[in-house]
């Protein structure tokens, strides 16, 4: 099945019907405001019937407004088309005429073909004959697939409905037309994929919501609410074949298989898990249970799909049923009716996705048996109603003054008010239902009043919705939709918080109590959902509910590690759990694990199960030894015990989740923006904070992997000890503040790779973005830290949580054994690390302790006159042996530490001591990046931020000091011209050259312009032209990269032809820099082009022929350049006379925006 191609067409197929259906209405006037009485639209009389469907449709639009309407009949029309294609491909219509193509799969349709030979219900012939004699094809195809839609409606009501009002007024034109949504459908979707009913009509119902549910998560982002009507978009997800086979097998089939042993039938399902082997107490239990499932025969099964989407389950249920009736002796026919009256049930909260469930429940009856539609058998499967706007007077004359009928009804409607909010999580209390079916059969057979009809229509699907809601199932399976707490209405917030307190977090959650709920004494629920409810804290609570109450029988989990996929196709993990509705005590269950590395490219596993290391059988009562209880069925058989018996993180110290700003825009900066004068490196207390005249305080705030030192990239305004976060009217948290300013541990709060822990050093604040911990007096800060970064605290800490999300609380929770033996050597192992690790730190840019670049010569501080003979190839080879020994000691440290811990919590067997390379957190060389970074640093010595005269930062910020600048002295103004030719005296590449000379020598300049024009990936004839193409063209991106979008060099730029471009350091910006830019740059590069543009010309007068070609083409470059300039001189001189000055304090961002129209865009 090409995916690919059904999601084009559908995507496609949604905004090609909208834009129809839209034209349609505007054909006809329609509008919240129109006339409903006028006899025309733009000028044509319209018919009884146009102007019945028209006053029709204007009431709709006034209801539910325009768009909602547009996309609602753009949807039904899809809905049809799509089930007609599917009913001619496996040659289900009763004509056995095909719609849209011919006999050969061509998009000629057939029923236009045979339109005079049909035989179909409410075929006007007149009419096909007068249509054919005006030889109008369109007009024709219209009427005929209307009216097969019509005739269809007798044997499936549920997607069919009678075709008479706005609908038909607004069937899309030019259907018959190449590009039109029916060609499309035929061309791009394989005639072969339509065979596969349930899998197509997924697919295309999940991609044709792929904009509104885009929409929907846009809006999420900006704080909207999930509205009741936006429900189906924002939580529909296909469930793939596999995962469904898996659910059904293993809940619906084992129900039968438990109680009628039948291998041949459990030979058949290949995703089916035999159950654990128990203890012999255990046992006797089960064989209870079994024995009680024996007694059940086919027609007494009963299952559910309470958020059945387009149907894949319960089609899935269809076929498993049938197996069960076949081996029970029924026939394939008599099983197919039995099935849909007897034993499957469905509910959905969206009207479309229940349409396409029936349909595609229907074919799938028909599959079985050929003459099925005409056996007038309707399946339980239902869009949930609401009883809101029921009439009062009807719901009066249905209960005929009877108490028990008002008593039953009154329950129902209560019940299902505003039902659509909530879906299948109503609790509808039991009633009466037999006699409210008798009510209904009395009212068919009497004379028909003003309400017999609503009554039958509404109130009559109402009590069957009610009825598939209040009663108990065998087998309850599901993918319920997933929508966290934050994205609920207001009044789904309320009613879950009510209703369900164990599960309110999540809709998922919801719907796995409210499973049980549904389900008879030893009945099945079987889900697939998020991972969460496995570990999070606040999914303790349904936890202990199901290990204490419930059994689970077998779950496969399949977590998302970050990076590859999952078989649903979304970036988090998600579990497949059986439970059965009673507790048994001791079960042993079932466990498996598939990471993505162990599926295909379709997301389905290679193997099931997988019995790779995490595929286990474990005693339920496990999970009750671990803190919080989570479902860490990987865990060893020591952990309960080391768990019971050992101090906890929060034991021998706090860990605390640290500062809220709530605006990180107003009160945190990366350091390198601010001047570096304003941010107090060395405070210790409050005291240090309430007089100091600096402003901001480092504050660790998570980052990606990095482990023992780093990730020091922040500072936040804390002057007068906070006074402006304290005063912020938004939720800004003083968090934790007895912590502030001590030595700690740090990790980040949420990352996509494995666990990190930093030390932190004093001095800092740390975000809630950095949890950190804090050891108590007499308790090793570096043993901690040694244990946090070893292989077995990402084990133990993967019991708790499984999520990208390391909590404070969760590691509180962690057990710690000490071993007072060795903590030296620990303790020793871990101080070597941090220095190790803080030294890899400062070798980059963005360490505030960076002392100069690694490719700069020691010597050169030591000396008063630089370098002579040195080379730059030779300094990078003496990096290259730096870092590699670094990565090898940290190696070395990391696989010893790992040993120790694995040793000490007895995990020999299920880890391994030696680090991932990939996980060492030292960098190693790379020419290109280190190349690059050097040059990025002599652009540093050029603007005066470092000096060849003493390490770490020169200036940022303040006044200059020229004093610190003897061997090599900055640029002037601070203006560095970066031109595709040496224009200016202070050209940024010659700049370059000079400083190369003065630091390397003289004798060894070419070699080493040519060592880094080589590293550059960059076009050239000579080392120049590289460097100045590469200043040209990437210098600014990998500035951007380094400095995380936030430039301290700002890029002057005129655009795309490179008329103009310059360098400007943030921290010497001066008010008039711009003026200067303006005069000294600006309107220098003006005359060049002048003066280059009429050599040109005097050039190409004289020139030969062949020679001309290539002179016009220098000719437009030097015209367009000097365009662009003169355009940009006018932007930048607009600017120049205001003036303006920055605050430093602002950051880059804000800066930044101030000069956005003379700058190049951050991308």
């Amino acid at each position: 099945m090409d995916k690919n191609a059904i999601k084009k067409y559908a995507v496609w197929a949604r905004d090609e019907l909208i834009e129809r259906v839209s034209q349609k209405a505007d054909q006809y006037e329609i509008s919240a405001d129109a006339d409903p009485s006028a006899d025309a639209a733009h000028g044509i009389l319209l018919t009884p019937s146009e102007k019945k469907q028209r006053v029709s449709l204007i009431t709709k639009v006034k209801d539910k407004g325009m768009d909602q309407v547009i996309e609602e009949v753009a949807y039904t029309w899809f809905n049809r088309f799509v089930a007609l294609r599917f009913m001619e491909v496996n040659n289900y219509l009763p004509s056995k005429v095909r719609v849209f193509t011919d006999n050969e799969g061509a998009f000629k349709p057939e029923i236009l073909a045979e339109a005079i030979h049909l035989e179909m219900e409410g075929l006007d012939m007149e009419r096909v004959y007068a249509l054919k004699d005006a030889n109008d094809d369109d007009a024709l195809f219209k009427y005929l697939i209307i009216t097969q839609c019509n005739a269809l409606s007798g044997v499936l009501p549920g997607m069919f409905q009678k075709i008479a009002d706005y609908t038909e007024l607004l069937f899309p034109d030019n259907l018959l037309r190449d590009g039109s949504a029916i060609e499309q459908m035929v061309a791009q979707i394989p005639e072969e994929d339509w065979k596969d009913q349930v899998q197509i009509i997924g697919w295309l119902y999940q991609y044709y919501n792929t904009e509104p549910k885009d929409k929907v998560f846009a809006d999420l982002k900006k704080n909207k609410k999930i509205t009741k009507e936006k429900i189906p978009a924002a939580t529909q997800l296909f469930t793939p074949d596999w995962i469904v086979r898996y659910m059904v097998e293993n809940s619906l089939g084992r129900l039968w298989i438990e109680g009628h042993p039948n291998d041949d039938l459990k030979a058949s399902w290949k995703y089916y898990l035999d159950e654990a082997k128990q203890e012999l107490e255990v046992q006797k239990q089960l064989d209870e249970i079994h024995r009680e499932y024996s007694a059940i025969t086919p027609e007494d099964i009963l299952c559910v799909d309470p958020c059945m989407g387009s149907g894949h389950i319960i089609c899935y249920m269809f076929d498993v049923l049938m197996q069960i009736y076949e081996a029970y002796g029924y026939t394939a026919r008599d099983a197919a009716s039995s099935i849909l009256r007897n034993n499957l049930y469905g509910l959905d909260i969206d009207e479309r996705a229940s349409q396409l469930a029936y349909f595609a429940v229907m074919m799938k009856a028909c599959q079985y048996d050929r003459r099925f539609l005409s056996r007038g058998i309707q399946p339980h499967v239902y869009a949930i109603m609401e009883s809101n706007h029921f009439d009062s007077n009807m719901i009066d004359f249905f209960t005929d003054g009877r108490k028990e009928l008002k008593a039953a009804i009154n329950s129902l409607v209560s019940d299902l008010h505003d039902a659509k909010e909530y879906g299948s999580i109503l609790n509808v209390r039991p009633v009466d239902f037999t006699a409210l079916y008798a009510r209904f059969d009395e009212i068919r057979n009497e004379n028909p009043n003003m309400y017999t009809y609503q009554i039958l229509d509404e109130l009559l699907p109402f009590v069957q919705v009610a009825e598939a809601m209040a009663q108990k199932y065998h087998v309850v399976v599901t993918n319920p939709p997933y929508m966290g707490s934050s994205g609920m209405s207001e009044k789904l917030s309320t009613f879950v918080k009510k209703n369900y307190p164990n599960s309110k977090n999540d809709l998922f959650s919801c719907f796995i109590e409210h499973g049980f709920s549904m389900l008879v004494t030893n009945g099945f629920e079987s889900m697939i959902t998020m991972e969460s409810w496995m570990f999070l804290s606040s999914f303790e609570k349904l936890r202990n509910q199901i290990v204490n109450s419930k059994s689970i029988i077998d779950l496969v989990h399949m977590p998302y590690l970050g990076k590859g996929g999952t078989s649903l196709g979304i970036n988090f993990g998600t579990d497949m759990a059986i439970i059965l509705n009673a507790h048994v005590k001791n079960y042993i269950g079932t466990y498996d694990r598939i990471a993505y590395y162990e599926t295909n490219d379709e997301g389905i596993p290679f193997n099931f199960p997988t019995k790779n290391s995490y595929y286990k059988h474990v005693p339920q009562i496990n999970f009750s030894k671990i803190p919080g209880t989570p479902i860490a069925y990987w865990a060893g058989d020591n952990i309960g015990k080391i768990f019971a018996s050992a101090k906890k993180i929060d034991d021998i110290g706090a860990s605390r989740s640290g500062m809220q700003t709530g605006n990180n825009d107003l009160f945190l900066r990366l350091w390198f923006e601010v001047n570096i004068e304003s941010i107090k490196f060395d405070a210790r207390n409050f005291d240090d904070c309430e007089e100091m005249h600096e402003k901001w305080i480092p504050q660790p705030k998570g980052g990606p992997y990095r482990k023992w030192y780093g990730n020091l990239d922040y500072v936040v305004n804390f002057a007068h000890n906070g006074r402006d976060l304290k005063n912020y009217e938004g939720t800004s948290i003083i968090k934790n503040p007895q912590y502030y300013f001590k030595e700690g541990i740090s990790w980040s709060h949420t990352t996509s790779s494995a666990f990190s822990a930093r030390y932190m050093p004093e001095g800092c604040i740390f975000n809630v973005e950095a949890p950190s911990f804090y050891p108590n007096n007499g308790v090793s800060l570096k043993y901690i830290l040694g244990f946090l970064n070893s292989v077995v605290l990402d084990e133990i800490f993967g019991y708790i949580s499984q999520t990208m999300h390391y909590m404070a609380g969760d590691m509180a929770k962690i057990p710690v054994l000490t071993d007072k033996e060795n903590l030296s050597r620990i303790e020793n192992l871990v101080t070597q690390n941090i220095a190790i690790e803080k030294e890899d730190w400062d070798s980059f840019e963005t360490s505030w302790e960076f002392k100069k670049h690694p490719l700069i010569p020691n010597i050169l501080y030591n000396k008063t006159t630089c370098g002579e003979g040195i080379k730059i190839s030779e300094c990078f080879e003496q990096w290259e042996k730096d870092c590699n020994s670094r990565f090898e000691a940290v190696k070395r440290n990391e696989a010893e530490i790992n040993e120790f811990f694995i040793s000490l919590y007895q995990m020999n067997r299920e880890l391994n001591p030696n680090p991932d390379e990939k996980l060492i957190s030292i960098r190693k060389a790379e020419l290109h990046r280190d190349i690059t970074s050097l040059i990025s640093y002599i652009v540093g010595c050029i603007f005066g931020r470092y000096s060849l005269d003493e390490p770490g930062i020169a200036f940022a910020g303040g006044e200059l000091d020229l004093n610190k600048y003897s061997k090599y002295v900055p640029d002037k103004d601070a203006i560095l011209p970066i031109t595709d030719d040496e224009y200016f005296t202070d050209d940024i590449v010659g700049r370059l050259v000079e400083f190369v000379r003065t630091v390397y020598g003289a004798d060894t300049l070419e070699e080493n312009l040519k060592f880094i024009a080589d590293a550059l990936d960059e076009k050239g004839s000579t080392s120049r032209e590289v460097i100045r193409n590469y200043f040209l063209n990437s210098f600014y991106k990998d500035h951007l990269k380094t400095y995380q979008k936030r430039p301290i060099y700002w890029l002057f730029d005129s655009g795309k032809k490179n008329g103009f471009k310059c360098l400007v350091y943030m921290h010497r910006y001066q008010p008039d820099t711009l003026a200067r830019i303006r005069t000294d740059y600006v309107h220098e590069q003006q005359a060049r082009y002048r003066t280059a543009i009429s050599g040109l010309e005097r050039q190409i007068n004289g020139a030969p022929t062949s020679e001309r070609v290539r002179l016009n083409k220098q000719l437009t470059k030097l015209k367009d350049q000097a365009e662009e300039t003169r355009l940009y001189e006018e932007k930048i001189h607009h600017l120049a006379d205001q003036m303006i000055s920055i605050d430093l304090d602002d950051g880059v961002k804000h800066n930044y925006a101030i000069f956005q129209d003379v700058l190049a865009k951050i991308k």
